[in-house]
């Protein structure tokens, strides 16, 4: 029992040498100054959005947690107004994954609360599924739901302007293709999940380019973000197989939620930043993505084919909807 005690520690010992050691753990921020703006985070219940929002508590935001569970909702604003002493933060419910939610978080909003300032597309998963829509789950929830939101609430931000939009890609745009016959439907093949994802990371990426585009001279501004490699539940769908390769190298290597929301909360917040709008940042810096990101042809494409999916542009909301010229 003793021998066995004794290696229990040891190994919590190398674990603890290692994770330290292995990760680069940045310097903690002074609270950004934010009394006075308003801010709606996505997916703020938990994870890199929680984080978000409560750094923006920190600051003085008014703090709108938008996410699907109304018990961790309310339970995170909670959790956010104790620890920051910080009144002004409220859960409203939103599910991405039905845009009849968006529409009705949308309007809700915009009756209730007078300003946006800031608006933070955080919300993501990486799971199977077709949602009410008729959309791959996470295609929808991680670009098609954002982009109903961005457009929706766009009126308010540009009249509170100077404001701001922050959309949270990944690293894993380097691996996503959008082709005309898959978009909004999961691609074939072992690894499909994975793929949608990648997919909807490029789409983030791209969303953020042509938003930037089409908002010259309005003031305001967006930036797409990769957090880092975080440990959340992002990945709680993950194949049984894959996890136990996985969590190990999520607990040595990737960064917690605080960690991942520094560049989230840089791009809502730095002063100065304008002149990189629609521009992809990681480590709170300014980087080149991947050469499809950069593609302004694929940027408007993917965005009028997103006006035709979720009903703005004239077309229908369902995968049919896509036009052709979309891809490379």
């Amino acid at each position: 029992m003793g021998w066995a005690l004794l290696a229990v520690g040891l190994l919590l010992c190398v674990y603890t040498l290692l994770r330290h050691g292995l990760r680069r753990v940045p310097p903690p921020r002074a609270p950004p100054a934010l009394r006075g703006r308003t801010a709606i985070v996505t997916g703020g219940s938990g994870g890199i959005g929680a984080a978000t929002a409560l750094e923006l508590a920190r600051g003085g935001a008014r703090v709108v947690l938008a996410a699907r569970s109304a018990l961790r909702g309310e339970a995170a604003a909670r959790r956010i107004r104790t620890e920051t002493g910080n009144a002004e933060v409220r859960f409203m419910q939103l599910d991405l994954a039905s845009l009849h939610s968006v529409r009705a978080f949308a309007s809700a909003f915009l009756r209730q609360e007078p300003h946006l300032h800031l608006l933070i597309n955080n919300a993501g998963v990486s799971a199977r599924g077709t949602t009410e829509d008729g959309f791959s789950l996470c295609f929808q929830v991680n670009h098609l739901g954002h982009f109903l939101l961005t457009q929706l609430l766009l009126p308010r931000l540009q009249d509170s302007a100077p404001s701001r939009v922050v959309i949270v890609a990944s690293q894993a745009h380097c691996a996503g293709r959008l082709r005309p016959d898959t978009l909004g439907r999961p691609p074939p093949g072992l690894l499909s999940t994975f793929q949608d994802y990648c997919d909807s990371k490029l789409a983030n990426v791209l969303h953020a380019r042509e938003l930037a585009t089409r908002l010259q001279g309005t003031r305001v501004t967006c930036y797409a973000v990769h957090p880092g490699f975080v440990n959340t539940d992002l990945f709680r769908h993950a194949p049984l197989w894959l996890k136990p390769l996985f969590l190990p190298l999520a607990w040595l290597f990737f960064r917690d939620a605080a960690e991942g929301a520094e560049t989230p909360v840089h791009c809502a917040a730095q002063p100065g930043l304008e002149r990189f709008s629609g521009r992809y940042f990681a480590d709170c810096r300014p980087r080149e993505p991947w050469p499809p990101a950069r593609d302004d042809r694929l940027a408007r494409a993917l965005w009028e084919a997103s006006e035709r999916m979720v009903g703005l542009g004239g077309g229908g909301g369902s995968p049919s909807a896509a036009p052709r010229d979309l891809g490379q």
